[in-house]
């Protein structure tokens, strides 16, 4: 097509394009357009197929000049997309081209029209000065594999009843039926619950009795007072003095097995004693630490590489990345977003502010996310058959398995595709380390590694 284009940068990613299309271009467009009007058209008094154009023109004018102005919009704009040499000046998925104005239809003028869109941002990523990526120290040792032993053998413990004589302890499993009473001890309205079953010492109940209601018994009833702090977290207890009714319907006993060669073989057959578990068990712990350090060290490098290499984010990217978060969590209650934005509503929320909420993270996150792709691509960063055989074989070492049930795994081209996107990543971050500064983090145990 005879066209002429003009782009012009504006904020936030955006771009204005401004196309001229030749009238030559649109004068063949309307012959096309009204052609097909003549073909499949019925008037009144015309064989169809051989309705003169003046009649067309009279009839279906405005109609016939719609549909040019369309044809010759919508064609110029997937030319000049399509064209290779307009990868970066193509619009986001999710950011449509959007007309300024509806241009004047003159056949006997070129067509000039504007459309302003989103593009992807273009990031050079030069300041990589002063950049100090802290590493973690976590160590692996006795009393990190004990507490996996013990997590193992709460996994795999029996509860059993307690006896009627024997009063709750802490760590037991209880069923309690609870009422709020006011200050003549009569039952509140809606603050009866029946049947409420948590285990003591976790906290996981409303009133936060675990202490009082240690040393009753089954079937024994307790009226407990208890004023909350201040500064309690809960805002409906803090600064107030409640006073509860429970009673105790059931006692649970967790009964630990012991950690033996019987226990591992229950874990899993593959392991023979209990050594062949804790060796596996410690494998499996070092992988995970490394895992997650190089998850943080890579988190911290790209934090920093955003605020030292600032560039605007384009509306439509975030907008799109919070619907998407939107949507993921209405999954994740298996319910629709409108009906969970129904939900929010009821409950005194929005989904605008739940979705502000999150633009702080989504937006970091986005970033990082365009930094690294800027980076591969400058860096022109790829990877050999050879090095992907190699994750293959990493992968099977850290996850005890073969080296075939791995790629039995990445078998399917999107999991394998996955896979290469990783190596490249992985990749320049090794490049990225030879240039920044590495040093000691702070000192914490496995399991705060993962609270994080």
């Amino acid at each position: 097509m005879k066209l002429t284009k003009k782009y012009e940068k504006l904020e936030k990613s955006a771009v204005k394009l401004t196309v001229t299309v030749d009238k030559s271009e649109l004068e063949a467009i309307y012959n096309k357009v009204t052609a097909n009007y003549s073909k499949n058209a019925q008037i009144p008094g015309f064989r169809k197929g051989h309705v003169p154009a003046k009649v067309l023109v009279q009839k279906y004018g405005d109609a016939l000049k719609a549909d040019t102005l369309s044809e010759a919009i919508d064609g110029s704009l997937n030319e000049i997309f399509s064209d290779e040499n307009e990868k970066d000046n193509r619009p986001l998925p999710y950011a449509q081209p959007k007309l300024e104005a509806v241009p004047e239809m003159d056949l006997t003028k070129d067509l000039t029209y504007t459309v302003t869109y989103d593009v992807l941002p273009k990031v050079e990523v030069k300041n990589f000065s002063g950049i100090t990526v802290k590493e973690p120290q976590v160590t692996v040792g006795d009393a990190e594999l004990a507490e996996e032993l013990k997590a193992i053998q709460e996994r795999n413990a029996t509860v059993i009843d307690k006896k009627d004589s024997e009063a709750v302890a802490k760590d037991d499993i209880v069923t309690i039926n609870y009422s709020e009473l006011d200050d003549n001890g009569a039952l509140i309205a809606g603050s009866k619950r029946e049947g409420f079953v948590f285990t003591v010492g976790s906290g996981e109940n409303l009133y936060k009795i675990d202490d009082e209601i240690i040393g009753m018994k089954k079937n024994e009833t307790k009226e407990i007072t208890k004023t909350y702090a201040k500064d309690d977290a809960d805002a409906d207890l803090a600064g107030k003095t409640k006073k509860i009714s429970v009673t105790v319907t059931a006692i649970k006993l967790r009964n630990l097995p012991a950690l033996d060669d019987d226990l591992a073989q229950d874990v899993n057959e593959k392991y023979k004693t209990l050594d062949d578990l804790k060796n596996d068990l410690k494998h499996q712990m070092e992988v995970a630490k490394d895992r997650r350090v190089k998850e943080m060290k890579n988190n911290d490098l790209l934090t920093q590489l955003v605020e030292k290499n600032q560039f605007d984010l384009p509306a439509s990217m975030l907008a799109a990345e919070l619907e998407g978060r939107f949507n993921m969590m209405a999954q994740q209650f298996q319910t629709t977003p409108q009906q969970l934005e129904k939900m929010l509503t009821a409950s005194g929320q929005t989904k605008e502010a739940m979705t502000a909420a999150w633009a702080e993270e989504s937006e970091k996150m986005l970033k990082s996310r365009i930094i690294v792709e800027s980076l591969l691509k400058e860096r022109n960063i790829t990877v050999t058959p050879e090095e992907i055989e190699a994750q293959y074989e990493k992968i099977a070492a850290d996850g005890g398995m073969t080296v075939e049930e791995v790629k039995k795994h990445y078998s399917d081209p999107r999991a394998k595709e996955y896979l290469i996107d990783d190596a490249k990543e992985q990749k320049l971050y090794d490049e990225l380390y030879k240039e920044v500064k590495i040093s000691k983090g702070d000192k914490m145990s496995f399991a705060d590694l993962f609270k994080r």
